[in-house]
């Protein structure tokens, strides 16, 4: 809990400083690349000081000059603040539509291009993917957690269709990623964080040539994911071998 403590009164000390430097030169300037660098040091290191350490595998041979849709499971609240920051470049996510109401957060959303979604609307899905593909059409990656919501257990949930049919529309490669250790550190329902290890895989790129039909890339992205969870979570029998351990890199 004192970690936890420590990460929170990080992150009310930062805010002031986005606050009174970040968020006035983004208006200012129409730049929202300092700001993103702000959140991402102060997502990063608050995650830190809660005693979480982070290891990635496959990350080094992504090439940032290019734009992904990295598609990953889903298990704790803290699973963005870790993996965002580790994405090459400046990427967008989808974000939940009530936070664009608040003035200041909202335009500073819409500066930094996060697509707005209801879950609870089909039409609204159908437009967020038309947004997302916009996104991703300017040369941002873009981050979605396929199964819209968290796991409970760790398991795969089953996926939602929207980010693939973004992936068909956009043509881009996609990276599958598998989060394991955030079920730990802080599962679903629970609000202190344990100090623990998390591991972040970043599968090789699955590249548009190779999509297949839209269920077919949805099978690969899935059995991807699934080969790098624990034995005791995994459903399809896929071996875990996610990368050569000697590309394991600790942070």
């Amino acid at each position: 809990m004192i970690r936890t403590l420590a990460m929170l009164a990080f992150w009310t000390l930062a805010a002031p400083i986005a606050a009174l430097i970040g968020f006035p030169w983004t208006f200012i300037s129409g730049d929202v690349s300092l700001l993103y660098r702000m959140f991402m040091f102060g997502a990063w290191n608050g995650v830190r000081l809660a005693g979480v350490r982070v290891q990635t595998v496959g990350l080094d041979k992504l090439d940032p000059s290019r734009t992904y849709i990295f598609m990953s499971n889903h298990v704790s609240n803290v699973d963005p603040p870790i993996t965002i920051p580790l994405i090459p470049r400046r990427s967008s996510v989808m974000v939940k539509k009530e936070l664009f109401t608040y003035p200041i957060l909202g335009r500073a959303m819409r500066m930094g291009s996060l697509v707005p979604v209801d879950r609870g609307n089909r039409d609204a899905g159908i437009e967020s993917v038309r947004l997302s593909k916009q996104v991703v059409q300017q040369g941002l990656n873009m981050t979605i957690y396929v199964e819209g919501k968290r796991s409970y257990d760790g398991r795969l949930l089953p996926f939602k269709k929207g980010p693939f049919y973004l992936a068909m529309e956009c043509g881009v490669p996609v990276v599958p990623v598998t989060i394991t250790g955030t079920h730990y550190v802080m599962p679903k329902g629970r609000f202190a964080i344990r100090p623990g290890v998390v591991t972040v895989i970043f599968h090789p790129p699955i590249e548009p040539q190779d999509f297949g039909g839209r269920d077919c890339l949805m099978e690969k992205v899935r059995s991807a994911i699934d080969s790098g969870l624990p034995e005791e979570c995994r459903q399809s029998g896929v071996p875990n071998n996610p990368g050569d351990a000697s590309h394991v890199s600790s942070s």
